[in-house]
């Protein structure tokens, strides 16, 4: 993780210290170059600061203060770096080894792209759906299906996602759990948009790169072991909450009024179900998320 680094990783870190340690390890040792390792940690309180700073020395950790969101502090880590490629790493996301240098030497390749995304699968093996098509009313059902269906391990559906997965090429969005962007591209359309706390942000910040002329790929041939909500264990029905508004956010921006009412219609249907099942104070906080703004 030391001299000249062409690649900067930022890590956003919220009540995830054992995963981060595993993370910066699988860095540590996967990577053939040298790497400018960020960490950004949104207030935890599982110390998870220090224990960094002792374990892994040569990585920056900035303490943010405050829980600022996923997309602003990624935004803070771009700051604190130069490399003219950036990757945005989950805590909880292990890179395989030579992973990092396939993702960039196939995007670096394109001159277009302007981010790309690896193969991600879950500890077990399981393909994990890291891509998709632009969220509108008619694409989600097909996605809901196929990312429901990986989770209950359908056989199915794996047989369908493996073959997805395993196709490289264009794609609407990659998963910020680990997405690499070309800084010129990321600096042009104004990085992350910070609006969204959690959830979205990733999809979002693709769709400006594409109106901004540039592509977006999956990468097949990198591979990286993703677990999947370390740090939102802990968030508990904030995650659902987060989710909701980040998803009128984007509906509101990309997919016009009518959409987006319908979009509030469904959280409104689910804030009801809440309610008969006496789960009031969620239900409340489900409403509110559906008149968000």
């Amino acid at each position: 993780m030391t001299g000249v680094a062409r690649i900067a990783v930022v890590i956003v870190t919220w009540q995830s210290r054992d995963a981060v340690l595993r993370c910066l390890a699988a860095l540590r040792d996967g990577s053939n170059e040298p790497l400018d390792v960020v960490v950004v940690d949104n207030a935890s309180t599982d110390g998870t600061p220090a224990v960094i700073r002792d374990a892994f020395p040569a990585v920056r950790v900035i303490e943010a203060g405050a829980n600022l969101g996923f997309g602003a502090a990624c935004n803070r880590g771009a700051a604190a770096t130069s490399a003219p490629w950036l990757l945005f790493l989950n805590p909880d996301a292990e890179p395989r080894p030579g992973a990092i240098g396939a993702l960039v030497a196939r995007a670096a390749s394109e001159p277009r792209a302007s981010a790309a995304g690896p193969l991600t699968r879950f500890a077990d093996g399981a393909p994990q759906l890291s891509f998709g098509p632009d969220l509108t009313p008619l694409s989600e059902p097909g996605q809901r299906r196929l990312v429901r269906g990986v989770a209950r391990r359908d056989p199915e559906i794996l047989r369908e996602v493996t073959t997805l997965v395993r196709q490289g090429g264009d794609r609407d969005w990659v998963s910020g759990a680990c997405l690499l962007v070309r800084r010129s591209a990321f600096d042009a359309v104004g990085g992350f948009d910070e609006g969204y706390f959690l959830y979205e942000e990733d999809a979002d910040l693709c769709r400006r790169l594409r109106e901004h002329g540039g592509r977006v790929l999956h990468v097949a041939e990198a591979e990286v072991a993703h677990a999947g909500g370390s740090s939102m264990a802990a968030a508990g029905s904030r995650t659902r909450i987060a989710y909701h508004r980040s998803h009128v956010r984007y509906y509101r921006r990309w997919n016009g009024p009518v959409a987006t009412l319908l979009l509030r219609a469904r959280i409104l249907l689910e804030a009801l179900t809440l309610v008969a099942r006496g789960r009031l104070a969620d239900a409340g906080d489900t409403l509110g998320a559906a008149f968000s703004r």
